[in-house]
């Protein structure tokens, strides 16, 4: 990385406090990513691919740790870059893909609220991507004989041949009545019709006057529609992230587990046989969660023989970038190197000359790491650079300390605990925050 540009302290601070935490910075990103040069280029090109009408669907398969929300977040921001309307949320128990108790619209509800746009990458850029398409309509009735409600219906047209279609284009329509006629209810519930938060449709009809609603067993239904809409409001098209899938893989309930793997399914097959257009799927997950044969996607026997990997890569030892199922590869001892250099070119705030630690530093900390936990520190960067993190926030806190010293420290100390009676813990990443 080019390290010449200064970084502004909220941003720094940011940065510091979501390593601290092993979460992944929602800003700043380019000032830390290293490696992963042969993923983005693919997903580069899914990028163009949607831009161009297509549709993409992707899942990123790496260890707890190793990079995936990480890696997510750095394609969205790509994605806002090249002009894409970006939502993503986290799967959690109360958040499915599919199911009959609220769970799959309490996702599309999230997915709507995270709703980002280039101007907008915070989320909540919902009524902003609207009213760009009302104000794209007003623009080309000014210059015409159509009236703006016509011209939203014939630009809408196309939606109401698909499920859900006709209401939602009545609904754009009522946030132009309220536009119009300043009523900000009517754009308020036109809003909340669009994010998925009516529950009833007795509530919807007497608010907009339409039949239909988000509901469980519609959401990907209503992600095509939404595709649609943005590329009609002058945006390249919609990236939908959904990282954490590992929660379907935990789900007791073989039939739930099954139901959200149907509906992967139908997102795979009209993704890959051109059924869905202007969208992309990024699906961030475990290899447990891809490939355990009993409650994995491999547990679904259509999946897996659309997800099984290329035989001829893995028996050549190389990483197939074009599979549906990309495996976030290891970071390269070099690539984790300039990770911490530039973690601690963010703690100086692009300062040189407020360097926190030299270059034998990092040399003395990976050694370190490597003695510690092995090769398993490549696999998953986060326990690395969290520590690093609290290294160098330990240092800026107390300037009398020396690195040296603290790593002497910490090796003696963990030299004295080797005698001590093993621990038995059956969750992995609690085993690996604890020996951090």
């Amino acid at each position: 990385m080019a390290q010449t540009a200064k970084i502004r302290p909220r941003e720094r601070d940011a940065i510091i406090q979501s390593l601290r935490a092993g979460v992944t910075p929602r800003t700043g990103l380019q000032h830390i990513q290293v490696g992963r040069v042969r993923e983005v280029e693919s997903l580069l090109k899914d990028i163009e691919r949607i831009i161009d009408g297509g549709s993409a669907f992707r899942l990123i398969i790496g260890d707890f740790g190793s990079g995936k929300s990480f890696f997510l977040q750095l394609v969205r921001a790509i994605a806002l870059e090249k002009g894409l309307v970006t939502i993503h949320a986290d799967l959690a128990p109360d958040r499915r893909l599919q199911s009959s108790g609220g769970q799959a619209r309490n996702l599309y509800v999230e997915l709507l609220h995270n709703c980002s746009t280039r101007t907008k990458q915070d989320g909540g850029a919902l009524a902003s991507v609207v009213e760009r398409f009302i104000t794209e309509a007003r623009k080309e009735a000014e210059g015409g004989e159509k009236s703006v409600n016509s011209i939203i219906e014939d630009r809408l047209s196309l939606l109401s041949e698909l499920v859900g279609g006709f209401d939602f284009a009545k609904v754009i329509g009522s946030y132009w009545q309220g536009y119009e006629s300043g009523q900000d209810q009517l754009k308020a519930d036109s809003l909340r019709w669009l994010r998925g938060e009516f529950t009833t449709k007795t509530e919807a009809k007497n608010a907009l006057g339409v039949r239909t609603i988000v509901d469980d067993a519609n959401i990907y239904d209503y992600l095509k529609l939404f595709s649609l809409f943005v590329r009609q409001a002058g945006y390249s098209g919609l990236l939908v992230n959904l990282d954490e899938m590992v929660n379907l893989y935990k789900l007791a309930s073989q039939k739930a587990r099954n139901s959200n793997y149907e509906q992967i399914l139908r997102i795979l097959n009209d993704c890959l046989q051109g059924q869905a257009s202007y969208i992309g799927f990024l699906l961030g997950g475990t290899p447990d969660f891809l490939m355990d044969p009993r409650k994995g996607l491999y547990s679904y026997e259509a999946l897996q023989s659309r997800l099984a990997e290329n035989t001829f890569a893995k028996s050549a030892g190389v990483i197939d970038y074009s599979s549906t199922a990309l495996h976030l590869a290891n970071l390269t001892p070099e690539e984790l190197f300039i990770l911490l250099k530039n973690i601690r070119y963010v703690f100086a705030s692009g300062n040189d000359d407020d360097l926190l630690v030299p270059d034998e530093a990092l040399t003395a900390f990976l050694s370190h790491c490597s003695k510690r936990i092995g090769e398993a520190y490549f696999r998953t960067p986060r326990n690395t650079t969290k520590a690093f993190v609290d290294m160098l926030s330990v240092l800026e806190e107390n300037p009398s300390l020396k690195w040296t010293d603290l790593i002497e420290k910490i090796e003696v100390k963990e030299e004295q605990n080797t005698d001590m009676p093993e621990v038995e813990i059956e969750d992995d990443d609690a085993l690996k925050n604890l020996k951090l």
